[in-house]
Protein backbone atom coordinates (compact mmCIF):
# COMPACT_ATOMS: atom_id res chain seq x y z
CA UNK A 1 0.00 0.00 0.00
CA UNK A 2 1.60 3.47 -1.31
CA UNK A 3 0.28 5.36 2.32
CA UNK A 4 1.79 8.77 1.29
CA UNK A 5 -0.96 9.09 -1.21
CA UNK A 6 -3.50 8.76 1.80
CA UNK A 7 -2.29 12.15 2.74
CA UNK A 8 -3.20 15.21 0.91
CA UNK A 9 -0.90 18.13 1.54
CA UNK A 10 -3.66 20.28 -0.41
CA UNK A 11 -6.32 19.43 1.86
CA UNK A 12 -7.74 22.10 4.51
CA UNK A 13 -7.65 18.90 7.07
CA UNK A 14 -3.79 19.76 8.29
CA UNK A 15 -1.31 16.79 7.79
CA UNK A 16 -0.65 15.93 11.40
CA UNK A 17 -4.28 14.84 11.79
CA UNK A 18 -4.47 12.93 8.64
CA UNK A 19 -1.58 11.11 9.44
CA UNK A 20 -2.85 10.40 13.23
CA UNK A 21 -6.23 9.40 11.79
CA UNK A 22 -4.79 6.87 9.44
CA UNK A 23 -2.28 5.45 11.92
CA UNK A 24 -5.30 4.65 14.24
CA UNK A 25 -7.25 3.39 11.48
CA UNK A 26 -4.59 1.06 11.21
CA UNK A 27 -4.58 0.45 15.13
CA UNK A 28 -8.23 -0.43 15.29
CA UNK A 29 -7.97 -2.96 11.49
CA UNK A 30 -5.45 -5.07 13.68
CA UNK A 31 -2.94 -4.26 11.16
CA UNK A 32 -0.89 -2.64 13.91
CA UNK A 33 -1.33 -4.95 16.89
CA UNK A 34 -0.87 -4.03 20.49
CA UNK A 35 3.02 -4.05 21.99
CA UNK A 36 4.15 -3.73 17.83
CA UNK A 37 6.59 -0.67 17.56
CA UNK A 38 5.79 2.47 14.98
CA UNK A 39 8.42 3.52 12.63
CA UNK A 40 10.03 6.37 13.98
CA UNK A 41 9.75 9.75 13.35
CA UNK A 42 12.59 10.11 10.91
CA UNK A 43 11.30 6.79 8.82
CA UNK A 44 7.49 8.57 8.95
CA UNK A 45 8.93 11.70 7.74
CA UNK A 46 10.90 10.27 4.90
CA UNK A 47 8.21 7.94 4.02
CA UNK A 48 4.79 11.18 3.55
CA UNK A 49 7.94 13.25 2.64
CA UNK A 50 6.74 15.80 5.70
CA UNK A 51 8.68 17.21 8.66
CA UNK A 52 9.56 15.23 11.81
CA UNK A 53 7.17 18.09 13.44
CA UNK A 54 4.68 17.19 11.60
CA UNK A 55 5.16 13.32 12.49
CA UNK A 56 5.60 14.72 16.67
CA UNK A 57 2.13 16.34 16.13
CA UNK A 58 0.75 13.22 14.95
CA UNK A 59 2.16 10.93 17.25
CA UNK A 60 0.81 13.47 20.23
CA UNK A 61 -2.56 13.12 19.39
CA UNK A 62 -2.37 9.33 19.23
CA UNK A 63 -0.85 9.42 23.06
CA UNK A 64 -3.85 11.66 24.18
CA UNK A 65 -6.42 8.91 22.82
CA UNK A 66 -4.36 6.68 24.65
CA UNK A 67 -3.69 4.50 21.23
CA UNK A 68 -0.22 4.09 21.20
CA UNK A 69 2.52 5.44 24.28
CA UNK A 70 6.66 6.23 23.87
CA UNK A 71 9.24 4.76 25.59
CA UNK A 72 12.80 6.67 26.09
CA UNK A 73 15.74 5.53 23.91
CA UNK A 74 13.13 2.94 22.38
CA UNK A 75 10.14 4.46 21.12
CA UNK A 76 6.41 4.84 20.40
CA UNK A 77 4.30 1.61 20.29
CA UNK A 78 0.76 0.30 20.08
CA UNK A 79 -1.13 0.56 23.24
CA UNK A 80 -3.39 -1.90 24.70
CA UNK A 81 -7.07 -1.50 24.71
CA UNK A 82 -8.69 -1.17 28.50
CA UNK A 83 -11.64 -3.76 27.79
CA UNK A 84 -12.10 -4.20 31.85
CA UNK A 85 -13.55 -1.24 31.79
CA UNK A 86 -16.26 1.31 29.75
CA UNK A 87 -14.70 4.46 28.78
CA UNK A 88 -16.60 7.02 27.99
CA UNK A 89 -15.97 9.79 25.43
CA UNK A 90 -17.68 13.04 23.96
CA UNK A 91 -17.93 12.39 20.35
CA UNK A 92 -14.71 14.45 18.37
CA UNK A 93 -15.97 17.71 16.76
CA UNK A 94 -14.40 16.96 13.54
CA UNK A 95 -15.68 13.65 13.42
CA UNK A 96 -19.48 14.68 14.26
CA UNK A 97 -19.40 18.07 12.18
CA UNK A 98 -17.69 16.37 9.22
CA UNK A 99 -20.63 13.47 9.54
CA UNK A 100 -23.34 16.35 9.69
CA UNK A 101 -22.02 18.29 6.30
CA UNK A 102 -21.48 21.57 8.99
CA UNK A 103 -18.50 23.84 8.99
CA UNK A 104 -16.25 23.91 12.58
CA UNK A 105 -15.02 27.03 13.75
CA UNK A 106 -12.64 28.06 16.47
CA UNK A 107 -12.27 31.45 17.75
CA UNK A 108 -9.46 32.16 19.99
CA UNK A 109 -11.09 34.40 22.40
CA UNK A 110 -8.09 35.43 24.23
CA UNK A 111 -4.25 34.31 24.09
CA UNK A 112 -1.85 35.63 26.60
CA UNK A 113 0.90 35.13 28.88
CA UNK A 114 0.67 35.19 32.55
CA UNK A 115 2.27 34.25 35.66
CA UNK A 116 1.12 31.37 37.73
CA UNK A 117 -0.92 32.00 40.68
CA UNK A 118 -1.06 29.37 43.74
CA UNK A 119 -3.91 27.29 42.04
CA UNK A 120 -2.50 26.89 38.86
CA UNK A 121 1.31 26.08 40.31
CA UNK A 122 -0.68 23.02 42.09
CA UNK A 123 -1.53 21.59 38.83
CA UNK A 124 1.18 23.09 36.54
CA UNK A 125 4.90 23.71 36.41
CA UNK A 126 5.33 23.34 40.46
CA UNK A 127 8.42 20.49 39.52
CA UNK A 128 9.56 22.29 36.53
CA UNK A 129 10.11 26.05 38.71
CA UNK A 130 8.01 27.59 35.68
CA UNK A 131 6.29 30.85 36.23
CA UNK A 132 5.17 31.93 32.98
CA UNK A 133 2.10 30.21 30.96
CA UNK A 134 0.24 30.86 28.02
CA UNK A 135 -3.47 31.21 28.57
CA UNK A 136 -5.98 30.40 25.89
CA UNK A 137 -9.49 30.83 25.74
CA UNK A 138 -11.28 29.58 22.83
CA UNK A 139 -14.94 28.74 21.96
CA UNK A 140 -15.54 26.09 19.14
CA UNK A 141 -18.98 26.70 16.80
CA UNK A 142 -20.38 24.54 13.82
CA UNK A 143 -22.12 26.89 11.44
CA UNK A 144 -22.37 29.39 13.56
CA UNK A 145 -23.86 27.73 16.53
CA UNK A 146 -21.83 28.09 19.48
CA UNK A 147 -21.20 24.45 21.01
CA UNK A 148 -17.95 24.35 23.48
CA UNK A 149 -16.01 26.83 25.28
CA UNK A 150 -12.73 25.82 26.71
CA UNK A 151 -9.58 27.01 28.63
CA UNK A 152 -6.20 25.94 28.41
CA UNK A 153 -2.66 26.96 30.50
CA UNK A 154 0.17 25.38 28.95
CA UNK A 155 3.62 25.78 30.42
CA UNK A 156 5.75 28.59 28.09
CA UNK A 157 9.42 27.38 27.59
CA UNK A 158 9.98 27.99 23.64
CA UNK A 159 9.86 31.51 24.04
CA UNK A 160 8.30 31.73 20.53
CA UNK A 161 5.38 34.09 18.88
CA UNK A 162 2.01 32.63 18.89
CA UNK A 163 0.98 32.15 15.27
CA UNK A 164 -2.47 32.25 13.62
CA UNK A 165 -1.64 29.12 11.96
CA UNK A 166 -0.91 26.97 14.88
CA UNK A 167 -4.30 27.75 16.03
CA UNK A 168 -6.34 26.21 13.41
CA UNK A 169 -6.88 23.19 15.55
CA UNK A 170 -6.22 24.10 19.61
CA UNK A 171 -6.03 21.21 21.05
CA UNK A 172 -4.48 21.21 24.19
CA UNK A 173 -1.87 18.44 23.09
CA UNK A 174 -0.67 20.81 20.00
CA UNK A 175 -0.32 23.76 21.94
CA UNK A 176 1.60 21.97 24.12
CA UNK A 177 3.81 20.45 21.51
CA UNK A 178 4.11 23.67 19.46
CA UNK A 179 5.37 25.91 22.70
CA UNK A 180 6.75 23.78 25.37
CA UNK A 181 10.13 21.94 24.81
CA UNK A 182 8.64 19.06 27.01
CA UNK A 183 6.99 15.88 25.17
CA UNK A 184 3.49 15.09 25.56
CA UNK A 185 3.54 11.58 25.96
CA UNK A 186 0.19 10.99 28.56
CA UNK A 187 -3.17 12.64 29.10
CA UNK A 188 -5.62 12.05 31.72
CA UNK A 189 -9.59 13.31 31.07
CA UNK A 190 -11.93 13.85 34.05
CA UNK A 191 -15.83 13.84 32.93
CA UNK A 192 -18.35 15.45 35.48
CA UNK A 193 -22.27 17.03 34.87
CA UNK A 194 -22.20 20.75 35.81
CA UNK A 195 -23.57 23.87 34.93
CA UNK A 196 -23.18 26.48 33.02
CA UNK A 197 -21.93 29.58 35.25
CA UNK A 198 -22.93 33.59 33.99
CA UNK A 199 -19.65 33.58 31.79
CA UNK A 200 -20.08 30.17 30.03
CA UNK A 201 -23.72 30.61 29.68
CA UNK A 202 -23.12 33.94 28.00
CA UNK A 203 -20.47 32.66 25.38
CA UNK A 204 -22.35 29.62 24.76
CA UNK A 205 -26.00 31.71 24.33
CA UNK A 206 -27.56 29.30 26.85
CA UNK A 207 -29.06 30.45 30.11
CA UNK A 208 -27.24 30.38 33.16
CA UNK A 209 -27.37 26.94 35.30
CA UNK A 210 -27.87 25.00 32.42
CA UNK A 211 -26.51 21.30 32.05
CA UNK A 212 -23.11 21.10 30.51
CA UNK A 213 -20.40 18.38 30.57
CA UNK A 214 -17.48 19.56 32.17
CA UNK A 215 -14.06 17.85 30.78
CA UNK A 216 -10.95 18.43 32.70
CA UNK A 217 -7.83 17.46 30.44
CA UNK A 218 -4.28 17.16 31.85
CA UNK A 219 -1.41 16.52 29.44
CA UNK A 220 2.10 14.51 31.03
CA UNK A 221 5.65 14.74 30.01
CA UNK A 222 7.18 11.03 29.78
CA UNK A 223 8.86 11.88 33.31
CA UNK A 224 4.85 11.99 34.40
CA UNK A 225 5.29 15.74 35.13
CA UNK A 226 2.30 17.86 34.30
CA UNK A 227 3.09 20.17 31.55
CA UNK A 228 -0.66 21.08 30.37
CA UNK A 229 -3.98 21.32 31.74
CA UNK A 230 -7.53 22.82 30.59
CA UNK A 231 -11.06 22.81 30.94
CA UNK A 232 -13.67 22.74 28.45
CA UNK A 233 -17.82 23.36 28.91
CA UNK A 234 -19.67 21.16 26.31
CA UNK A 235 -23.46 21.86 26.08
CA UNK A 236 -25.68 19.75 27.32
CA UNK A 237 -28.33 19.81 24.87
CA UNK A 238 -26.16 19.33 21.91
CA UNK A 239 -23.82 16.25 23.26
CA UNK A 240 -24.66 12.81 24.10
CA UNK A 241 -21.99 10.22 25.88
CA UNK A 242 -21.26 6.82 23.81
CA UNK A 243 -19.25 3.76 25.62
CA UNK A 244 -16.76 1.26 23.74
CA UNK A 245 -15.16 -1.28 25.61
CA UNK A 246 -12.05 -1.48 23.15
CA UNK A 247 -11.01 0.21 19.48
CA UNK A 248 -11.01 -2.82 17.44
CA UNK A 249 -13.79 -2.39 14.94
CA UNK A 250 -14.21 -2.51 11.51
CA UNK A 251 -14.69 0.66 9.46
Amino acid sequence: MQEEALIDKNSVIPIYYQLAKLFEKQIRRGELKPGEALPTEMEIASLFGISRMTVRRAISELVAAGMVYTQQGKGTFVARPKLDNIVFELNNFNEEIKKRGLKLQSTILEARIVKADEQLKARLGAELGSSRFLFFRIVIAADGERLAYETKYIIYTKQKPILESELKDPSLSNLVAAHSDCLPVSSQKVLQASVANEEEALILGISPNAPVFLIEQTIYDLEKRPIGWGKSIYRGDRYKLTSYDGWYAND
